[in-house]
Formats: structure tokens, C-alpha cells, sequence
């Protein structure tokens, strides 16, 4: 019984020294320090999002807050104001709505997933851009990537889970 309880004491002695050691890094540099920013020579951050089987290549700039898909207009490509308002949600998060052009390429899947594909994006070239909003977008929940797709098709079945209609006769 008593080896037990010097283990337990060794034990929390052993946690503690592990916390210390936890927060530097083998070069005994802080592990907690600022992330630099992921900026490229024209001043852009880039970032891929991705929703259902969309892939949005998105590019941020410092600018006047327009937002172009595909060399189109939001209005122009997003018709419903909803996908619209979704693509647009990173940048009000983090209130920085007039103060980014956004530049997109978005393929696959429909509008639905597309706008979900490039809001990824654009939260994650957020990020890249200023570290300093990941915890405001990632509190919003839109740096965590939805991985909600289409389920296949099964043989014997009519869809991927529906069976075929039964007839006794």
C-alpha cells in the first residue's frame, strides 16, 4: 500500500515538471508565440476551402471589400441572397468587411456547397493573413471543415440506404 502512495507522489511530481516542459519547444523557444502572417510578394494570403465536393481556391489583398467568384460578382454568381450572406460571414465575424478584396475560383458541386467552400476558404486566408482572428473564426465554427457529403449508392438497393419496392404478387 505505501508503494502505491509513493507512486502517486512521484507521480504528481512528474506532472508538473511535464507542464513546464510543455509550453517550450525543443529550441526552447516559447510554444505559444505570435504565428507570422502567410503573405506571398503581391500581398495576398491564399487558402483552400472545401464543403460537400466544392474546392474554392480563395486569395485575400488588402482593398475596398469586393468580393469576385470565378472573374463574376457575388450578385452575379450567387443569385440567392442567403449564399450571399453565407460567403460573407468570416469577414463580418472578424469586421473587416470593406477592408479585403476577395478572389476566388470555386468548382464541383452546387451552389450550395460552393458558397459553404468558398466561406471556408476565406476564413482560412483570414487566418493566414492576421493570426489574430483565429480564435474570433474559430469560435464562429468556420475553420472546422464540413465534411457532410452526399452518401453512395449500394447495390440491391434503389438509393443508398432506400430498398426497392416489395409486391407479394
Amino acid at each position: 500500500m505505501s508503494d502505491t502512495s509513493q507512486g502517486l507522489d512521484a507521480l504528481k511530481d512528474l506532472q508538473g515538471t511535464a507542464a513546464e516542459t510543455e509550453a517550450t519547444t525543443d529550441s526552447g523557444e516559447d510554444a505559444f508565440a505570435p504565428v507570422a502572417p502567410k503573405i506571398d510578394q503581391y500581398g495576398r494570403s491564399y487558402a483552400t476551402g472545401r464543403r460537400k465536393t466544392a474546392i474554392a481556391r480563395v486569395w485575400i489583398k488588402p482593398g475596398s471589400g469586393k468580393i469576385t467568384v470565378n472573374n463574376r460578382d457575388i450578385a452575379d454568381y450567387f443569385g440567392r441572397p442567403v449564399l450571399q450572406m453565407v460567403l460573407k460571414q468570416p469577414l463580418e465575424a472578424a469586421e473587416r468587411m470593406d477592408q479585403f478584396d476577395v478572389i476566388c475560383t470555386v468548382k464541383g458541386s452546387g451552389p450550395s456547397g460552393q458558397a459553404g467552400a468558398v466561406r471556408h476558404g476565406l476564413a482560412k486566408a483570414l487566418t493566414y493573413y492576421e493570426p489574430g482572428l483565429r480564435p474570433v473564426l474559430k469560435k464562429g465554427g468556420f475553420l472546422t471543415r464540413d465534411s457532410r457529403a452526399v452518401e453512395r449508392k449500394k447495390y440491391g438497393k434503389a438509393k443508398a440506404r432506400r430498398s426497392f419496392q416489395f409486391s407479394k404478387r
